[in-house]
């Protein structure tokens, strides 16, 4: 009996023993779990001192939402491509910068987050204009987490002011492609080994127009002032498109283009020195230029040539989404709202190391220091809160007024808001993509003739079933206006 009673009392302590050993097991697996990694897809270059921005960045997200991130880089001319595949195949991740947004989001590929972004990231909620809510709802849905930049945009040909200077010329009458021919010439003819015009195969002719899917496709409404604003066209056929495209055919004619412009992937680097002139997305032109000339290294001389608008490619400029299979949606979430709310977090990652880069002079106001160069640290566009992003000390209050002044001045396009639902017409997407494809680097950077080429583009994208697609989004887009 006493032997039994041993026995037992000896197995009743080695059984808590094993149950004690899988409990600290447990607890051990469950601290590791509890600090998960957050897989983010982002579009660009890896910066070159990623591991230390990113170490800096992970002791705040684990403090404050007990997590880390990973972000995971795709080139910009490949972003498209990868991105298609990784939703189409379910491949695992948890944030991504959105492609094909409206599409993706009709899939359900991404997570709603109407509900949760308010009550989530509530402070980069409250920061975000109506406007980039309205351009990225999707039947009546949220699915992107917006990065509030420049909620109205305005295309920008921006000069490398020392090259201008050289040239004697003042670029203040500049308004169109047309009027840069002057300037082009002398320039080609002085700097016949650099590029007058600097484009690439991502080049896309500028034009008071809000295009439905993607400036990839050609379906767009016209904003300009007495346009009729209540018709989708193919901005190709368009006169205006027409005379630009034959401007720019010219520039190509004459050299003042890269004759492979319509395949270079990576185009013309900011920071170089090889190029007179490009095209710019900037909001209000005060501090956005200065803005550019910082991220440039030199000073920049920026001329409006479409009207500063907010449309739907402004609203979507920059969306982010969570992926619907992610285990991780809160925190995700979470790490989305205190990069675009933590000014110490943000600063960190699109300036780069406090002190060795920048260092702040009061408040609200930074000096770059020599640390501060190109790849080591991250774009503010496609980061984060531009409300909370120092600006440097070359910024005056008076830019700052103005930049407020031009958001409420800028004209709101009619079709902000529409999102077309393609689910009845994808074979021909799809189709119609595939001809776009074939032609747009080419007539977008001169490399063909336009007037030869447009019709045979036309003929194509009827055969793609082209008229299919316009009458149902021409429906859809009528219904939206008369809501």
């Amino acid at each position: 009996m006493r032997k039994s009673v041993k026995y037992l009392l000896s197995s009743i302590l080695v059984l808590i023993a094993v149950i004690g050993l899988s409990g600290c097991s447990s607890k051990k697996e469950s601290s590791k779990d509890s600090v998960p990694t957050i897989l983010m897809y982002q579009i660009g270059d890896k910066p070159k001192n990623y591991d230390t921005l990113m170490a800096n960045a992970n002791k705040i997200l684990e403090k404050k939402v007990n997590a880390k991130l990973k972000i995971q880089y795709i080139g910009w001319g490949d972003y498209a491509q990868k991105m298609a595949v990784i939703v189409s195949s379910g491949e695992n991740y948890d944030i991504a910068k959105a492609d094909n947004y409206v599409v993706n989001a009709q899939k359900g590929a991404y997570a709603d987050l109407t509900k949760l972004l308010p009550k989530y990231a509530s402070s980069a909620y409250k920061d975000l204009d109506e406007a980039y809510i309205k351009g990225n709802k999707v039947n009546g849905k949220l699915y992107a987490f917006p990065v509030n930049g420049n909620v109205f945009a305005q295309q920008t040909l921006s000069f490398n002011k020392k090259y201008l200077d050289k040239l004697d010329m003042n670029s203040d009458d500049v308004n169109s492609y047309k009027d840069l021919e002057p300037f082009l010439a002398k320039f080609k003819e002085d700097n016949p080994k650099k590029v007058a015009l600097a484009t690439g195969n991502m080049f896309r002719i500028a034009e008071n127009f809000d295009y439905i899917l993607s400036s990839e496709l050609p379906f767009a409404v016209d904003y300009s002032e007495g346009a009729d604003g209540k018709t989708i066209i193919n901005p190709y056929d368009s006169e205006k498109m027409k005379e630009d495209m034959r401007v720019i055919r010219s520039f190509y004619k004459k050299g003042y283009i890269d004759k492979d412009a319509a395949t270079n992937k990576t185009g013309y680097p900011l920071t170089t020195d090889n190029w007179l002139v490009r095209q710019e997305t900037q909001g209000s032109l005060g501090i956005g230029n200065q803005a550019l000339s910082e991220a440039a290294g030199k000073e920049m001389v920026s001329r409006s040539i479409t009207t500063p608008a907010k449309t739907n490619t402004q609203a979507q400029m920059c969306d982010f989404v969570i992926n619907n299979a992610s285990k991780h949606k809160i925190t995700s979430l979470k790490i989305l709202g205190e990069i675009n709310s933590n000014p110490e977090l943000l600063n960190g990652l699109v300036y780069g190391v406090e002190g060795e880069a920048w260092k702040k002079v009061d408040n609200d106001r930074i000096e770059l220091l020599k640390g501060y160069k190109d790849g080591y640290h991250m774009a503010a566009w496609n980061t984060g809160n531009a409300d909370i992003v120092y600006n440097t000390k070359d910024v005056t209050d008076e830019m700052i007024e103005q930049k407020k002044e031009d958001t409420k001045n800028a004209v709101q396009s009619p079709a902000l808001g529409f999102q077309f639902d393609s689910s009845s017409v994808k074979t021909e997407i799809t189709n119609v993509s595939a001809v776009m494809n074939k032609y747009i680097a080419d007539l977008n950077t001169g490399t063909v003739d336009p007037d030869k080429t447009v019709p045979k583009l036309d003929k194509e994208l009827k055969s793609a079933g082209y008229d299919k697609v316009l009458k149902e989004m021409q429906k859809q887009y009528d219904e939206f206006l008369q809501k």
